[in-house]
């Protein structure tokens, strides 16, 4: 099998590296990438590069997700989440390749307390949500086979993630301000590597039925951003005794005392009974995989 990768150094990409291997040859690029073309700006390069290297399977993990700068280069962001990923679909249909995408929670609009289904009314609020659904849009109207993963609140143990912040925060500070009003699940960059590739696994058996689609893909329970930081620092409390965090407090305030560019959701939880019974799953809770990260970077 020959796995096209795109985005190969972002959080999931890095992972995807990884688990993709076993599967057959994989040839990971970025925008750097010199001699076949891995920038989703170059669009027409990019679909040549389908052309001629003929993956069975093009991974997207590749996109603009700096969500506060699109709404200041909304036509960068729409190049990079809907022109590019159209242009994938498109020569993927030509040479009959499936196409895996992620997108993101934020083509809902965030409103209510139900987990979005994946058939659920859109309705961004931002310029990233917005051309993230144009993406998806573009994607399901090109006649390839494709496999669209939405998830939310991405974190991985390389990099920079909330996690390394409110523990760098509380290592300074005694008392920290969090977020308590936005919930969803903390969601590992390894588990949506490896989720991806068992899709991948199935849907190229050609042994199930037509698994084309739109699925939701987060670790399992919900928490808000308060709760996320209270467990972490709880964590590393337990796991690191001896190091010092000055933090005596982590007081829980509404989203409107950190304005930002771009609109938030508040509520970005994500169903995944439909991923679940697709391929046989069972998604762990959001605590095992942040903890299992905790152990690697303290």
């Amino acid at each position: 099998m020959k796995i096209l990768l795109l985005g190969k150094n972002g959080q999931v990409g890095w992972e995807l590296q990884r688990s993709l291997a076993p599967m057959g040859e994989v040839l990971a690029l970025d925008r750097h990438s010199t001699d076949f073309c891995g920038d989703l700006s170059q669009t027409k390069r990019l679909a040549q590069t389908v052309r001629d290297w003929r993956p069975d399977v093009i991974v997207n993990a590749a996109a603009h997700t700096a969500v506060d700068k699109a709404e200041s280069e909304p036509d960068l962001a729409r190049c990079l989440n809907a022109t590019a990923p159209a242009a994938l679909a498109q020569a993927a249909a030509e040479i009959g390749a499936w196409l895996v995408h992620y997108s993101t929670d934020y083509v809902f609009n965030g409103l209510g307390v139900q987990a979005w289904q994946e058939d659920d009314a859109t309705g961004p609020l931002s310029v990233y949500g917005q051309t993230k659904l144009e993406g998806e849009q573009a994607i399901a109207t090109s006649g390839c086979k494709y496999l669209i993963f939405r998830t939310s609140w991405v974190y991985a143990a390389r990099g920079g993630n909330f996690t390394k912040t409110m523990l760098r925060l509380a290592a300074e500070r005694e008392r920290l301000t969090v977020i308590n009003d936005q919930h969803g699940a903390p969601t590992g960059a390894d588990l949506i590597a490896d989720v991806t590739t068992h899709a991948i696994r199935q849907v190229m058996a050609n042994t199930a039925p037509d698994l084309t689609g739109i699925y939701h893909l987060v670790a399992a329970g919900e928490t808000s951003w308060h709760g996320y930081a209270s467990h972490v620092i709880a964590q590393a409390r337990t796991l690191q005794p001896a190091q010092v965090l000055k933090v005596s407090e982590i007081a829980p305030v509404p989203t409107s005392a950190f304005p930002t560019p771009a609109r938030r959701p508040l509520n970005s939880r994500l169903s995944t009974r439909k991923l679940q019974q697709a391929f046989g799953l069972v998604l762990p809770p959001w605590q095992q995989g942040v903890d299992r990260m905790l152990r690697e970077i303290l």
